[in-house]
């Protein structure tokens, strides 16, 4: 499992598998750092498959989990891509929330999302929650109102650029990521 952010496709397959991060289940006061699935099994979800969570009106109490990301790609009206990155240049998480395995399927995960700011509004109308560097343990202990960690993030925050295809380089460098 590979330790560098890296680009999350919003378009990725149902499955597709991924680091997080989380607190361990059978050791609270250890961070873990796993593999797991994207989205929820549709076997236990009367075969709707759910990538994404709406912030709104939850308190996500457990089960929270950290996406690490250099950037995240998202698809306007019209089939443009694009790839948005922090204005600062800096990695970031998306926050999440990870369900156990089941019957013989993975640990996987959904992306929490917010309205979207300024800066993305005239692509999309929400995105994955943004957290930063400085908040991570805010997220995983939730000792910070949820409400202050999952909040639409202010103008001029990201920098959005339209992915031109066979283009795939990043802005920015390299980027490690502690926790």
């Amino acid at each position: 499992m590979d330790s560098q952010p890296t680009p999350f496709d919003t378009e990725a397959p149902l499955g597709d598998a991924r680091a997080i991060i989380r607190r361990n289940p059978d050791d609270p006061s250890e961070v873990e750092m796993i593999e797991a699935s994207w989205g929820s099994n549709p076997r236990f979800t009367d075969g709707i498959d759910y990538r994404f969570i709406r912030s709104e009106g939850k308190s996500f109490v457990s089960d929270r989990c950290l996406i690490p990301c250099s950037e995240f790609h998202m698809k306007a009206a019209g089939g443009k891509r694009y790839r948005v990155t922090l204005d600062s240049g800096n990695f970031f998480y998306l926050a999440g929330i990870w369900e156990p395995a089941m019957a013989g399927s993975p640990v996987c995960y959904r992306i929490i999302t917010v309205y979207a700011n300024s800066d993305i509004s005239d692509y999309q109308e929400r995105h994955g929650a943004i957290i930063h560097r400085r908040q991570v343990m805010q997220w995983l202990d939730a000792t910070v109102p949820v409400e202050d960690l999952l909040s639409v993030q202010p103008a001029h925050t990201f920098f959005v650029e339209e992915i031109k295809s066979g283009r795939t380089g990043k802005r920015g460098g390299q980027r490690q990521f502690a926790f």
